[in-house]
């Protein structure tokens, strides 16, 4: 069994829109332990496990201080979960696992392709990470699902980065492809409908169901070597029902690691 390290990173420095998701970590970790729930996923597997270590939450102030714990975690031979904080995250996040994992996949769930060059002028935006995963070669496959926001710059980025992208539009999660490589699941809250999770910055309607995204990772049957829950934002949360969904999700998520 592998150890897990669970590291929260306090970030929202790269939003575009509004800030909030830097305050995410603790209250995730605070409704995972609220006693509302058990601690098992659904495949009858406990989080409640000696071998996942959480390290708590880090404050950034320098964006590229995320790298550096990343890799300080990844010496210890552990699998890394992150909670987020913005999706810029994910971009450093993945750099330092790049030299464990020179050969990695990457399922990338959410509204947005997040493949801009530039947004804002910020080429690190939470708009771009997965434009500077793929032009550094860090990831072999990139596979996006939830999209329902693509514009003609982000079809150009796609088509030159190879990204196979299913669109909401015309989802079939049974058309998902089977990975070869280790996987790192990106998770961006927004990429649920807002039905049910209101606690994201950027509302985009006709999203997935929390049911979708549950067997999606569940059907997974390769090894997931990490994980990302980014951009869930506390102020805009309803009765902390994105909190439930993320902490959820991080049991469903964890529970695959293992």
């Amino acid at each position: 069994m592998y150890k897990i390290i669970i590291q929260g990173i306090k970030f929202d420095e790269k939003s575009s829109y509004e800030k909030g998701p830097r305050l995410a970590p603790p209250i995730i970790r605070e409704v995972l332990n609220c006693g509302s729930a058990n601690m098992y996923t659904e495949n009858l597997i406990t989080i409640e496990n000696e071998a996942i270590e959480d390290k708590g939450d880090f404050e950034i102030s320098d964006y590229f201080d995320i790298e550096k714990i990343t890799k300080k975690h990844l010496k210890t031979g552990a699998k890394i979960l992150s909670l987020g904080g913005d999706h810029s995250i994910t971009f450093p996040i993945i750099k330092a696992h790049h030299e464990k994992y020179p050969k990695l996949d990457i399922l990338h769930i959410d509204a947005h392709c997040d493949l801009y060059n530039d947004y804002e002028g910020d080429s690190y935006s939470h708009a771009c990470p997965f434009a500077r995963i793929m032009e550094n070669g860090f990831a072999v496959k990139l596979v996006q699902v939830g999209i329902r926001t693509l514009n003609p710059h982000q079809a150009e980025q796609a088509d030159k980065f190879k990204v196979e992208i299913h669109q909401m539009k015309d989802l079939d999660l049974n058309k998902i492809p089977k990975f070869k490589n280790p996987l790192y699941i990106s998770l961006d809250m927004d990429g649920f409908d807002p039905a049910y999770a209101p606690g994201v910055s950027h509302h985009e309607p006709g999203g997935l169901t929390s049911r979708q995204v549950i067997n999606l990772i569940q059907s997974i049957d390769t090894k997931v070597i990490g994980a990302d829950i980014v951009e869930y934002n506390p102020p805009k949360d309803f009765q902390k029902m994105t909190a439930f969904l993320a902490a959820k999700m991080m049991k469903e998520i964890l529970g695959k690691m293992l």
